[in-house]
Protein backbone atom coordinates (compact mmCIF):
# COMPACT_ATOMS: atom_id res chain seq x y z
CA UNK A 1 0.00 0.00 0.00
CA UNK A 2 1.33 3.43 -1.06
CA UNK A 3 2.26 5.95 2.14
CA UNK A 4 -0.23 9.10 1.88
CA UNK A 5 1.13 12.62 2.11
CA UNK A 6 1.07 14.20 5.89
CA UNK A 7 -0.78 16.98 6.41
CA UNK A 8 0.38 19.88 7.89
CA UNK A 9 -1.57 23.66 8.61
CA UNK A 10 0.27 26.30 9.06
CA UNK A 11 -0.85 30.94 9.62
CA UNK A 12 2.10 32.33 8.39
CA UNK A 13 1.84 36.31 9.12
CA UNK A 14 4.41 38.23 6.37
CA UNK A 15 5.77 41.85 6.97
CA UNK A 16 8.05 42.20 4.27
CA UNK A 17 9.14 45.44 4.12
CA UNK A 18 11.54 45.43 1.31
CA UNK A 19 7.81 44.98 -0.45
CA UNK A 20 4.84 46.58 1.11
CA UNK A 21 3.70 43.40 1.69
CA UNK A 22 1.57 42.85 4.82
CA UNK A 23 -0.64 39.67 4.83
CA UNK A 24 -1.57 36.32 6.80
CA UNK A 25 -2.12 33.21 4.58
CA UNK A 26 -3.28 30.01 6.07
CA UNK A 27 -1.73 27.31 4.11
CA UNK A 28 -2.24 23.35 4.34
CA UNK A 29 1.22 21.80 2.99
CA UNK A 30 0.90 17.82 1.84
CA UNK A 31 4.29 16.72 2.93
CA UNK A 32 5.34 13.72 0.49
CA UNK A 33 6.24 10.50 2.27
CA UNK A 34 9.51 11.08 1.15
CA UNK A 35 9.88 14.45 2.23
CA UNK A 36 11.54 16.01 5.34
CA UNK A 37 10.66 18.65 7.42
CA UNK A 38 13.93 20.63 6.20
CA UNK A 39 12.58 20.50 2.54
CA UNK A 40 8.95 21.49 3.27
CA UNK A 41 9.81 24.61 5.90
CA UNK A 42 12.14 25.57 2.74
CA UNK A 43 8.94 25.28 0.63
CA UNK A 44 7.17 27.43 3.20
CA UNK A 45 10.05 30.23 3.05
CA UNK A 46 9.73 29.92 -0.62
CA UNK A 47 5.93 30.95 -0.23
CA UNK A 48 7.04 33.79 2.43
CA UNK A 49 9.96 35.17 0.30
CA UNK A 50 7.25 35.72 -3.23
CA UNK A 51 4.22 35.54 -1.22
CA UNK A 52 1.37 36.67 -3.18
CA UNK A 53 -2.64 35.56 -3.62
CA UNK A 54 -2.52 33.75 -6.87
CA UNK A 55 1.07 31.80 -5.65
CA UNK A 56 -0.07 28.18 -5.37
CA UNK A 57 1.95 25.32 -4.53
CA UNK A 58 2.75 22.61 -7.03
CA UNK A 59 3.09 18.87 -6.98
CA UNK A 60 6.67 19.21 -6.32
CA UNK A 61 8.17 15.91 -5.70
CA UNK A 62 4.94 14.04 -7.35
CA UNK A 63 5.81 14.76 -10.56
CA UNK A 64 8.61 17.14 -13.03
CA UNK A 65 6.25 18.62 -14.54
CA UNK A 66 5.70 21.05 -11.80
CA UNK A 67 7.30 23.24 -9.76
CA UNK A 68 7.24 23.14 -5.90
CA UNK A 69 5.46 26.57 -6.26
CA UNK A 70 4.31 28.11 -9.21
CA UNK A 71 2.60 31.66 -9.89
CA UNK A 72 -0.07 31.95 -13.24
CA UNK A 73 -1.52 34.59 -14.58
CA UNK A 74 -4.62 35.00 -15.44
CA UNK A 75 -4.31 33.68 -19.31
CA UNK A 76 -2.34 30.95 -17.17
CA UNK A 77 1.01 31.58 -18.35
CA UNK A 78 3.59 30.46 -15.73
CA UNK A 79 5.03 34.33 -14.15
CA UNK A 80 6.93 32.32 -11.00
CA UNK A 81 8.80 28.92 -11.24
CA UNK A 82 10.14 28.36 -7.66
CA UNK A 83 11.79 25.22 -6.94
CA UNK A 84 13.82 24.02 -3.15
CA UNK A 85 16.80 21.97 -3.02
CA UNK A 86 19.26 20.60 -5.42
CA UNK A 87 17.15 20.00 -9.06
CA UNK A 88 17.80 18.55 -12.21
CA UNK A 89 19.59 21.17 -14.77
CA UNK A 90 17.61 19.79 -17.28
CA UNK A 91 14.44 20.10 -15.54
CA UNK A 92 15.45 23.80 -14.69
CA UNK A 93 16.90 24.40 -18.20
CA UNK A 94 12.90 23.69 -19.13
CA UNK A 95 11.45 25.48 -16.50
CA UNK A 96 13.31 28.71 -17.73
CA UNK A 97 11.75 28.10 -21.36
CA UNK A 98 8.19 27.97 -19.68
CA UNK A 99 8.45 30.91 -16.58
CA UNK A 100 8.88 34.43 -16.66
CA UNK A 101 11.35 33.84 -13.81
CA UNK A 102 12.70 30.93 -11.88
CA UNK A 103 14.22 30.37 -8.89
CA UNK A 104 16.12 27.96 -7.34
CA UNK A 105 16.74 27.82 -3.52
CA UNK A 106 19.09 25.39 -2.43
CA UNK A 107 20.21 23.59 0.82
CA UNK A 108 21.89 20.75 2.05
CA UNK A 109 25.86 21.90 2.65
CA UNK A 110 28.61 21.11 0.50
CA UNK A 111 26.13 19.21 -1.91
CA UNK A 112 25.32 22.84 -3.20
CA UNK A 113 28.99 23.57 -3.89
CA UNK A 114 29.26 20.18 -5.93
CA UNK A 115 25.75 20.69 -7.77
CA UNK A 116 26.41 24.06 -8.98
CA UNK A 117 29.97 22.83 -9.56
CA UNK A 118 28.67 20.17 -12.09
CA UNK A 119 25.70 22.42 -13.42
CA UNK A 120 26.90 26.23 -13.67
CA UNK A 121 28.44 26.06 -17.00
CA UNK A 122 24.98 25.57 -18.46
CA UNK A 123 22.81 27.41 -15.85
CA UNK A 124 24.58 30.65 -15.60
CA UNK A 125 23.46 30.99 -19.31
CA UNK A 126 20.06 31.26 -18.50
CA UNK A 127 18.53 34.63 -18.45
CA UNK A 128 15.18 34.03 -16.21
CA UNK A 129 17.02 31.81 -13.47
CA UNK A 130 18.01 33.31 -9.94
CA UNK A 131 19.51 30.39 -7.54
CA UNK A 132 20.27 30.47 -3.88
CA UNK A 133 21.74 28.62 -1.14
CA UNK A 134 20.84 28.29 2.40
CA UNK A 135 23.68 26.83 5.26
CA UNK A 136 22.41 23.89 6.88
CA UNK A 137 22.24 25.38 10.19
CA UNK A 138 19.79 27.26 8.99
CA UNK A 139 17.58 24.86 7.22
CA UNK A 140 17.89 22.19 10.14
CA UNK A 141 17.00 25.43 12.74
CA UNK A 142 13.90 25.97 10.84
CA UNK A 143 12.84 22.18 10.58
CA UNK A 144 12.84 22.55 14.35
CA UNK A 145 9.69 25.10 13.46
CA UNK A 146 7.96 22.11 11.68
CA UNK A 147 4.43 20.98 13.51
CA UNK A 148 1.52 19.40 12.26
CA UNK A 149 -0.20 22.87 13.52
CA UNK A 150 1.80 25.99 13.08
CA UNK A 151 2.02 30.08 13.64
CA UNK A 152 4.70 31.19 11.89
CA UNK A 153 5.98 34.74 11.63
CA UNK A 154 8.06 35.38 8.83
CA UNK A 155 9.54 39.39 9.22
CA UNK A 156 11.56 40.90 5.88
CA UNK A 157 13.55 44.09 6.35
CA UNK A 158 16.43 45.65 4.46
CA UNK A 159 17.25 41.81 2.89
CA UNK A 160 17.38 40.48 6.43
CA UNK A 161 14.76 37.57 7.25
CA UNK A 162 13.26 36.16 10.44
CA UNK A 163 10.91 33.15 10.81
CA UNK A 164 9.61 32.22 13.84
CA UNK A 165 7.73 31.13 16.10
CA UNK A 166 5.94 31.44 19.64
CA UNK A 167 9.32 30.00 21.12
CA UNK A 168 11.86 30.14 18.75
CA UNK A 169 13.22 33.19 15.57
CA UNK A 170 15.48 31.66 12.68
CA UNK A 171 17.77 34.27 11.14
CA UNK A 172 17.91 33.33 7.60
CA UNK A 173 21.04 33.99 5.57
CA UNK A 174 20.44 33.77 1.84
CA UNK A 175 23.47 33.65 -0.15
CA UNK A 176 23.24 34.64 -4.16
CA UNK A 177 24.42 31.94 -6.36
CA UNK A 178 23.11 32.99 -9.51
CA UNK A 179 21.29 36.40 -10.48
CA UNK A 180 19.30 36.80 -13.11
CA UNK A 181 20.78 38.43 -16.26
CA UNK A 182 19.45 41.87 -16.73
Amino acid sequence: MALKATIFKADLNIADMDRNYYHDHTLTIARHPSETDERMMMRLLAFALHADENLAFGQGLSTDDEPDLWQKDLTGAIELWIDVGLPDEKLIRKACGRARQVFVYCYGGRGVDIWWGQNSGKLEKLENLSVMSLPSLTTQAMAGLAQRNMQLQCTIQDGQIWLSDKNDTVEVALSLVKAPVR
